[in-house]
Protein backbone atom coordinates (compact mmCIF):
# COMPACT_ATOMS: atom_id res chain seq x y z
CA UNK A 1 0.00 0.00 0.00
CA UNK A 2 1.70 3.23 -0.87
CA UNK A 3 1.61 6.53 1.81
CA UNK A 4 -0.85 8.49 -0.85
CA UNK A 5 -3.39 5.72 -0.23
CA UNK A 6 -3.34 5.17 3.54
CA UNK A 7 -5.30 7.34 4.99
CA UNK A 8 -8.28 6.62 2.88
CA UNK A 9 -7.99 2.87 3.48
CA UNK A 10 -10.31 1.62 6.48
CA UNK A 11 -9.25 -1.33 8.95
CA UNK A 12 -11.49 -3.54 6.69
CA UNK A 13 -9.35 -3.56 3.88
CA UNK A 14 -11.77 -1.04 1.72
CA UNK A 15 -10.07 1.58 -0.30
CA UNK A 16 -12.19 4.85 -0.54
CA UNK A 17 -11.60 6.36 -3.80
CA UNK A 18 -15.07 8.10 -4.92
CA UNK A 19 -16.09 11.21 -3.12
CA UNK A 20 -19.15 12.61 -3.33
CA UNK A 21 -19.55 16.11 -2.39
CA UNK A 22 -22.74 17.87 -1.79
CA UNK A 23 -23.03 21.40 -3.22
CA UNK A 24 -26.01 22.71 -0.94
CA UNK A 25 -28.83 21.75 0.86
CA UNK A 26 -31.65 23.25 -1.15
CA UNK A 27 -34.07 21.83 -3.96
CA UNK A 28 -36.45 22.80 -6.57
CA UNK A 29 -38.46 19.66 -5.34
CA UNK A 30 -40.17 18.54 -2.09
CA UNK A 31 -39.28 15.17 -2.63
CA UNK A 32 -41.26 13.50 0.51
CA UNK A 33 -38.77 10.68 1.31
CA UNK A 34 -35.93 13.21 0.82
CA UNK A 35 -36.97 16.59 2.10
CA UNK A 36 -38.96 16.43 5.95
CA UNK A 37 -42.38 17.82 5.25
CA UNK A 38 -42.16 20.54 7.96
CA UNK A 39 -38.62 20.95 5.73
CA UNK A 40 -35.45 21.67 7.27
CA UNK A 41 -33.10 24.11 8.89
CA UNK A 42 -30.84 25.42 6.16
CA UNK A 43 -27.44 25.80 6.84
CA UNK A 44 -26.41 29.71 6.99
CA UNK A 45 -24.63 30.46 3.48
CA UNK A 46 -21.42 31.64 5.69
CA UNK A 47 -21.29 27.94 6.92
CA UNK A 48 -20.96 26.12 3.30
CA UNK A 49 -18.12 25.69 1.32
CA UNK A 50 -16.84 27.98 -1.45
CA UNK A 51 -16.01 26.63 -4.65
CA UNK A 52 -12.68 28.02 -4.13
CA UNK A 53 -13.06 25.68 -0.32
CA UNK A 54 -14.65 22.63 -2.48
CA UNK A 55 -11.84 22.58 -4.85
CA UNK A 56 -9.31 22.58 -1.60
CA UNK A 57 -10.93 19.82 0.36
CA UNK A 58 -11.32 17.87 -3.11
CA UNK A 59 -7.63 18.16 -4.19
CA UNK A 60 -6.70 16.98 -0.94
CA UNK A 61 -8.54 14.01 -1.74
CA UNK A 62 -7.64 13.76 -4.98
CA UNK A 63 -3.76 13.99 -3.61
CA UNK A 64 -4.94 10.82 -1.28
CA UNK A 65 -6.39 8.10 -3.76
CA UNK A 66 -9.70 9.47 -4.81
CA UNK A 67 -10.48 9.59 -9.07
CA UNK A 68 -14.02 10.09 -8.92
CA UNK A 69 -16.32 12.67 -7.52
CA UNK A 70 -19.61 13.02 -8.23
CA UNK A 71 -22.05 16.62 -7.40
CA UNK A 72 -25.04 16.01 -5.36
CA UNK A 73 -27.47 18.67 -3.37
CA UNK A 74 -30.13 19.06 -2.45
CA UNK A 75 -30.12 20.21 -6.04
CA UNK A 76 -27.02 20.69 -7.54
CA UNK A 77 -27.47 23.00 -10.51
CA UNK A 78 -29.09 25.37 -8.07
CA UNK A 79 -25.72 26.51 -7.21
CA UNK A 80 -24.97 29.69 -9.08
CA UNK A 81 -21.74 29.03 -9.02
CA UNK A 82 -22.24 25.78 -10.52
CA UNK A 83 -19.78 26.29 -13.81
CA UNK A 84 -17.24 27.56 -11.55
CA UNK A 85 -17.06 24.46 -9.25
CA UNK A 86 -16.97 22.17 -12.89
CA UNK A 87 -14.67 24.27 -14.17
CA UNK A 88 -12.25 24.03 -10.96
CA UNK A 89 -12.70 20.27 -10.23
CA UNK A 90 -11.88 19.73 -13.60
CA UNK A 91 -8.54 20.23 -13.49
CA UNK A 92 -7.67 17.42 -11.23
CA UNK A 93 -7.15 14.05 -12.80
CA UNK A 94 -10.59 12.91 -12.02
CA UNK A 95 -13.76 11.32 -13.37
CA UNK A 96 -16.67 13.60 -12.54
CA UNK A 97 -20.28 13.20 -12.58
CA UNK A 98 -23.96 14.58 -10.80
CA UNK A 99 -26.82 13.29 -9.57
CA UNK A 100 -30.01 16.22 -10.38
CA UNK A 101 -33.37 16.26 -10.50
CA UNK A 102 -33.07 16.74 -14.12
CA UNK A 103 -35.19 20.61 -14.25
CA UNK A 104 -32.36 22.89 -14.22
CA UNK A 105 -30.19 20.52 -17.10
CA UNK A 106 -30.56 22.60 -20.21
CA UNK A 107 -29.20 25.50 -18.50
CA UNK A 108 -26.27 23.64 -18.03
CA UNK A 109 -26.04 21.49 -21.11
CA UNK A 110 -22.98 23.33 -22.82
CA UNK A 111 -21.19 23.36 -19.42
CA UNK A 112 -21.51 19.97 -18.71
CA UNK A 113 -19.94 19.21 -22.50
CA UNK A 114 -17.30 21.91 -21.80
CA UNK A 115 -15.89 20.07 -19.02
CA UNK A 116 -16.27 16.36 -19.78
CA UNK A 117 -19.09 15.75 -17.26
CA UNK A 118 -21.04 12.77 -19.54
CA UNK A 119 -22.46 10.51 -16.47
CA UNK A 120 -25.69 11.97 -15.11
CA UNK A 121 -28.18 10.34 -12.59
CA UNK A 122 -31.38 11.50 -12.73
CA UNK A 123 -34.01 10.71 -10.23
CA UNK A 124 -37.46 10.23 -11.27
CA UNK A 125 -39.62 8.03 -9.41
CA UNK A 126 -42.52 7.77 -11.07
CA UNK A 127 -43.39 7.56 -14.99
CA UNK A 128 -47.14 9.01 -14.42
CA UNK A 129 -47.52 13.19 -14.45
CA UNK A 130 -50.39 12.75 -11.65
CA UNK A 131 -47.97 10.83 -9.05
CA UNK A 132 -45.28 12.73 -9.75
CA UNK A 133 -46.92 15.99 -8.34
CA UNK A 134 -47.56 13.37 -5.34
CA UNK A 135 -44.41 12.99 -4.05
CA UNK A 136 -42.39 16.31 -5.25
CA UNK A 137 -45.28 18.61 -4.62
CA UNK A 138 -44.33 20.42 -8.01
CA UNK A 139 -45.17 20.21 -11.55
CA UNK A 140 -42.24 19.43 -13.52
CA UNK A 141 -42.86 16.34 -14.64
CA UNK A 142 -42.69 17.36 -18.35
CA UNK A 143 -39.50 19.44 -18.00
CA UNK A 144 -37.76 16.68 -16.50
CA UNK A 145 -38.92 14.07 -19.51
CA UNK A 146 -38.04 16.63 -22.20
CA UNK A 147 -34.47 17.12 -20.33
CA UNK A 148 -34.35 13.22 -20.10
CA UNK A 149 -34.49 12.90 -23.93
CA UNK A 150 -31.89 16.46 -24.71
CA UNK A 151 -29.89 14.03 -22.54
CA UNK A 152 -29.86 10.95 -24.87
CA UNK A 153 -30.23 13.06 -27.83
CA UNK A 154 -26.38 14.71 -26.69
CA UNK A 155 -24.94 11.01 -26.11
CA UNK A 156 -24.98 11.38 -22.26
CA UNK A 157 -24.23 8.23 -20.08
CA UNK A 158 -27.95 8.32 -17.78
CA UNK A 159 -28.88 6.50 -14.96
CA UNK A 160 -32.03 7.07 -13.56
CA UNK A 161 -32.88 6.34 -9.63
CA UNK A 162 -36.51 5.33 -8.78
CA UNK A 163 -36.53 5.19 -5.09
CA UNK A 164 -39.04 2.45 -4.74
CA UNK A 165 -42.32 2.86 -1.85
CA UNK A 166 -44.59 0.30 -1.55
CA UNK A 167 -48.43 1.54 -2.36
CA UNK A 168 -46.91 4.31 -4.42
CA UNK A 169 -44.62 2.88 -7.56
CA UNK A 170 -43.80 -0.48 -7.48
CA UNK A 171 -46.28 -1.14 -9.56
CA UNK A 172 -44.49 1.00 -12.25
CA UNK A 173 -41.22 -1.49 -12.01
CA UNK A 174 -42.20 -3.17 -15.17
CA UNK A 175 -42.94 0.02 -16.93
CA UNK A 176 -39.45 1.65 -15.82
CA UNK A 177 -37.98 -1.98 -17.06
CA UNK A 178 -40.10 -1.36 -20.16
CA UNK A 179 -38.70 1.83 -21.06
CA UNK A 180 -35.13 0.54 -21.48
CA UNK A 181 -36.27 -1.43 -24.86
CA UNK A 182 -36.17 1.71 -26.67
CA UNK A 183 -33.78 3.68 -24.57
CA UNK A 184 -30.40 3.17 -23.69
CA UNK A 185 -30.70 4.02 -19.69
CA UNK A 186 -29.41 2.28 -16.82
CA UNK A 187 -32.84 2.11 -14.20
CA UNK A 188 -31.65 2.27 -10.58
CA UNK A 189 -34.50 0.25 -8.53
CA UNK A 190 -33.41 1.88 -4.73
CA UNK A 191 -34.84 0.45 -1.94
CA UNK A 192 -36.75 3.28 0.45
CA UNK A 193 -33.74 4.09 3.59
CA UNK A 194 -34.24 5.40 6.51
CA UNK A 195 -33.06 9.34 7.15
CA UNK A 196 -34.62 11.91 9.71
CA UNK A 197 -38.37 12.74 8.81
CA UNK A 198 -38.83 10.73 6.14
CA UNK A 199 -41.83 8.26 8.12
CA UNK A 200 -39.65 5.32 6.91
CA UNK A 201 -40.92 1.98 8.45
CA UNK A 202 -40.01 -1.68 7.03
CA UNK A 203 -43.62 -1.80 5.82
CA UNK A 204 -43.07 0.29 2.62
CA UNK A 205 -39.40 -0.69 1.32
CA UNK A 206 -39.87 -3.01 -1.80
CA UNK A 207 -36.83 -5.84 -1.14
CA UNK A 208 -34.74 -7.26 -3.86
CA UNK A 209 -36.58 -9.91 -4.19
CA UNK A 210 -39.68 -8.61 -4.94
CA UNK A 211 -38.29 -6.26 -7.55
CA UNK A 212 -37.09 -9.73 -9.32
CA UNK A 213 -39.82 -11.25 -8.74
CA UNK A 214 -42.38 -8.76 -10.28
CA UNK A 215 -39.91 -8.69 -13.29
CA UNK A 216 -39.82 -12.36 -13.38
CA UNK A 217 -43.43 -12.55 -13.99
CA UNK A 218 -43.37 -10.39 -17.38
CA UNK A 219 -40.09 -11.88 -18.92
CA UNK A 220 -39.14 -15.21 -19.06
CA UNK A 221 -35.87 -16.74 -16.96
CA UNK A 222 -34.29 -16.74 -20.59
CA UNK A 223 -34.81 -12.85 -21.21
CA UNK A 224 -33.64 -11.48 -17.95
CA UNK A 225 -29.62 -11.87 -18.33
CA UNK A 226 -27.79 -10.52 -15.18
CA UNK A 227 -24.90 -8.68 -16.13
CA UNK A 228 -21.34 -8.57 -14.56
CA UNK A 229 -21.46 -5.97 -11.74
CA UNK A 230 -19.22 -2.99 -11.80
CA UNK A 231 -16.34 -2.83 -9.27
CA UNK A 232 -17.32 -1.52 -6.01
CA UNK A 233 -20.87 -1.72 -6.94
CA UNK A 234 -24.40 -0.68 -5.47
CA UNK A 235 -26.22 -1.74 -8.00
CA UNK A 236 -26.92 -5.56 -8.98
CA UNK A 237 -27.45 -5.19 -12.71
CA UNK A 238 -29.71 -6.95 -15.31
CA UNK A 239 -30.85 -6.45 -18.66
CA UNK A 240 -33.72 -7.77 -20.71
CA UNK A 241 -32.41 -9.75 -24.08
CA UNK A 242 -32.59 -7.43 -27.09
CA UNK A 243 -33.15 -4.23 -25.17
CA UNK A 244 -30.96 -0.95 -25.39
CA UNK A 245 -30.56 0.01 -21.63
CA UNK A 246 -30.49 -1.85 -18.43
CA UNK A 247 -31.81 -2.34 -14.87
CA UNK A 248 -30.15 -2.81 -11.65
CA UNK A 249 -31.09 -2.74 -7.65
CA UNK A 250 -29.53 -0.89 -5.23
CA UNK A 251 -30.44 -2.73 -1.80
CA UNK A 252 -29.03 -0.96 1.08
CA UNK A 253 -31.27 -2.19 3.55
CA UNK A 254 -31.77 -5.98 2.63
CA UNK A 255 -28.70 -7.37 0.32
CA UNK A 256 -25.99 -4.50 1.66
CA UNK A 257 -22.72 -3.75 -0.14
CA UNK A 258 -20.75 -2.48 2.64
CA UNK A 259 -17.83 -5.34 1.97
CA UNK A 260 -17.02 -3.30 -1.50
CA UNK A 261 -18.00 -0.10 -0.21
CA UNK A 262 -15.16 2.43 -1.37
CA UNK A 263 -17.48 6.19 -0.82
CA UNK A 264 -16.72 8.94 1.54
CA UNK A 265 -19.31 12.18 1.40
CA UNK A 266 -18.78 15.26 2.20
CA UNK A 267 -22.07 17.49 2.95
CA UNK A 268 -22.20 21.12 1.87
CA UNK A 269 -21.28 22.83 5.01
CA UNK A 270 -18.28 20.73 5.08
CA UNK A 271 -18.11 17.47 7.34
CA UNK A 272 -16.90 14.08 5.97
CA UNK A 273 -19.74 11.32 6.40
CA UNK A 274 -17.99 7.85 6.00
CA UNK A 275 -21.20 5.93 5.55
CA UNK A 276 -24.67 7.18 4.07
CA UNK A 277 -26.04 5.47 7.66
CA UNK A 278 -23.70 7.31 10.06
CA UNK A 279 -24.80 9.87 12.03
CA UNK A 280 -21.44 10.71 12.96
CA UNK A 281 -19.37 13.36 11.67
CA UNK A 282 -16.04 15.19 11.33
CA UNK A 283 -15.96 18.83 10.41
CA UNK A 284 -13.32 19.41 7.92
CA UNK A 285 -14.16 23.18 6.78
CA UNK A 286 -13.68 24.79 9.98
CA UNK A 287 -9.70 23.69 10.08
CA UNK A 288 -9.49 24.13 6.60
CA UNK A 289 -10.47 28.09 6.67
CA UNK A 290 -7.87 28.09 9.64
CA UNK A 291 -5.38 27.04 7.28
CA UNK A 292 -4.48 23.86 9.24
CA UNK A 293 -3.94 20.43 7.50
CA UNK A 294 -7.37 17.92 7.21
CA UNK A 295 -5.60 14.47 6.57
CA UNK A 296 -5.49 13.27 10.15
CA UNK A 297 -9.34 14.14 10.23
CA UNK A 298 -9.68 12.33 7.03
CA UNK A 299 -7.81 9.39 8.29
CA UNK A 300 -9.71 9.32 11.43
CA UNK A 301 -13.07 9.34 10.14
CA UNK A 302 -12.00 6.73 7.48
CA UNK A 303 -10.55 4.43 10.32
CA UNK A 304 -13.68 4.85 12.32
CA UNK A 305 -15.95 3.65 9.79
CA UNK A 306 -17.95 0.37 10.71
CA UNK A 307 -18.32 -2.87 8.74
CA UNK A 308 -22.27 -2.81 7.71
CA UNK A 309 -24.24 0.25 7.71
CA UNK A 310 -22.60 2.46 10.72
CA UNK A 311 -22.70 -0.51 12.29
CA UNK A 312 -26.52 -1.42 11.97
CA UNK A 313 -26.13 -5.05 11.12
CA UNK A 314 -29.74 -6.67 11.40
CA UNK A 315 -33.17 -5.72 10.66
CA UNK A 316 -33.70 -5.03 14.44
CA UNK A 317 -31.16 -2.66 14.75
CA UNK A 318 -32.56 -1.23 11.18
CA UNK A 319 -35.79 -1.18 12.68
CA UNK A 320 -34.95 0.81 15.31
CA UNK A 321 -35.73 4.79 15.23
CA UNK A 322 -33.24 6.08 17.73
CA UNK A 323 -30.14 4.17 15.76
CA UNK A 324 -30.88 6.22 12.30
CA UNK A 325 -33.22 9.44 12.60
CA UNK A 326 -31.06 11.23 14.64
CA UNK A 327 -29.11 11.22 11.23
CA UNK A 328 -29.52 14.26 8.70
CA UNK A 329 -32.27 14.09 6.30
CA UNK A 330 -31.53 13.01 3.38
CA UNK A 331 -31.56 16.39 1.57
CA UNK A 332 -29.33 17.72 3.88
CA UNK A 333 -26.55 14.70 3.44
CA UNK A 334 -26.75 14.56 -0.21
CA UNK A 335 -28.56 11.95 -2.57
Amino acid sequence: MTASNTILTDDFGRRHNYLRISLLEKCNLRCTYCMPADGITLSPKASLMTADEIFGIAQTFVQNGVDKIRLTGGEPLLRKDFPEIISKLSSLEIAISITTNGILIDRHLEVLKQFKVRKINLSLDTLIASKFHSVTLRNQFEKVIDNLHLLLNNNFQVKINVVLMKGFNENEIVDFVQLTQFLPVSIRFIEFMPFAGNEWDRSKMVSQNEILSLVEDTFSASEILKLEDEKNFTARTYKIKGFQGDFGIISSITNPFCDSCNRIRLTADGKIKNCLFSNSETDLLTPFRNGESITNLISGSIQSKKKVRSGMETFTEINDPALHFDNRSMIAIGG
